[in-house]
């Protein structure tokens, strides 16, 4: 069952990538109609597959850490390509492939208008993989790489009309504002491994009650390191769900198509 599980788990993360490659550098080949129908069907699996390990997952208690190949090794910092599957993120797997799956579908009628739709489904997709990226990482360091993925997705989605000024403008909005929350979240990584020597959630987790006492030294204060690592990486989730301060940019992206939320998990 197990075996079975990591199958499904790297065939529902990489179904939406596959089918994003092929609807954008195949969409005029296989036609409006075939790009649909690849993406939809693709997300279609993913959902079966998502329900499938729920039940693995979740209420049959299969947790597993799915290890795809050694990513970064630098001195004492080493980070393995892994997929996590718990029961948070077989729920999040639920939540993300269905609410995708119900906009693929409705964006073929949405979109039916539109002279791009290959490409508007291509993004819809890539959007949907580096959720998926997200809510399946296995440290901090491949959850940036989903965080910043599901950024540049949001751009291509808002400035879908690129030759309106409008929507190129709105993307730009979005892309600076949601810089600056990212770096902030980077800061947090920087944080946590400086704190746990470790960017590994196996590694922070059963440590973070034994560093609750842990300071930084900043300018002769000494700051409770967890709560400016938590802090940090708050700020990173205030650009994102464009909460206030760094929420200028989500009226803008009505510019784009508003079949998809252009906000993170």
């Amino acid at each position: 069952m197990k075996g079975l599980s990591a199958m499904a788990v790297s065939q529902q993360i990489f179904l939406p990538l596959l089918a994003s490659f092929i609807a954008g550098f195949f969409g005029r080949r296989i036609g409006d109609r075939g790009s649909q129908l690849v993406t939809c069907a693709a997300m279609l699996v993913a959902l079966g597959l998502s329900i499938h390990l729920f039940v693995d997952v979740a209420i049959n208690g299969h947790a597993q850490v799915v290890t795809l190949a050694n990513w970064v090794a630098s001195g004492a910092f080493h980070v393995d390509w892994a997929l996590r599957v718990d029961t948070l993120t077989a729920v999040m797997l639920i939540v993300v492939n269905g609410v995708s799956t119900m906009v693929h579908i409705y964006s073929v009628g949405y979109m039916s208008h539109d002279p791009d739709k290959p490409r508007f489904m291509s993004y819809l997709s890539l959007f949907t993989f580096m959720m998926l990226m997200l809510v399946t990482a296995d440290n901090l360091l491949q959850m940036f790489f989903g965080w910043e993925g599901v950024g540049v997705a949001s751009y291509l989605l808002i400035n879908f009309w690129f030759e309106k000024k409008s929507a190129n403008d709105a993307s730009m909005k979005a892309f600076l504002v949601n810089r600056v929350g990212d770096f902030g979240f980077a800061l947090g990584i920087f944080s946590i491994f400086i704190i746990f020597g470790s960017v590994e959630f196996s590694a922070i987790f059963p440590a973070a009650a034994s560093k609750a006492h842990a300071t930084f030294n900043f300018l002769g204060w000494h700051v409770s390191a967890l709560d400016c690592a938590c802090l940090l990486l708050f700020v990173g989730a205030m650009g994102k769900s464009a909460q206030l301060g760094l929420h200028t940019w989500l009226p803008d992206a009505m510019e784009g198509p508003v079949t998809m939320n252009t906000t993170a998990p």
